[in-house]
């Protein structure tokens, strides 16, 4: 799978990138904030982006909005160190696939993007 990386920190996206690419999934791009995100995803148009919530210009649930109204058809795995309930129904509402909390395992990252693309799939 295709995949853009957003998150303002160096050190998360390094993580999530080890993560992915031992998954087998190729990494296009890093954006490390909102507009950034939102140019690479429409140029770009991987099949996964994995997004903060929380981005130095904007939040990732504008992102998302973003996306539903460029109509890509990436799909969502939001990564991110706000995890309450409200915000994980607003991210999913809004089109996210799957929701990790971060600090998280490595398994756990593979795990929500396992039960993505099974979901996804039965779908397809």
């Amino acid at each position: 799978m295709t995949v853009l990386i957003v998150d303002d920190s160096v050190y998360m996206r390094a993580v999530i990138r080890t993560v992915l690419i031992k998954e087998g999934h190729k990494i296009i791009g890093e954006a490390k904030n909102g507009e950034q995100a939102i140019d690479m995803a429409i140029e770009l148009e991987p099949e996964l982006i994995t997004l903060d919530n929380v981005l130095p210009d904007m939040l990732g649930i504008d992102i998302l909005r973003s996306i539903q109204d460029e109509h890509l058809n990436s799909k969502v795995v939001m990564v991110s160190a706000v995890g309450n309930t409200e915000m994980r129904e607003k991210a999913k509402s809004l089109g996210a696939h799957e929701y990790v909390v971060k600090p998280f395992e490595p398994g756990q990252l593979v795990k929500a993007l396992n039960t993505m693309i099974t979901r996804v799939g039965a779908y397809a």
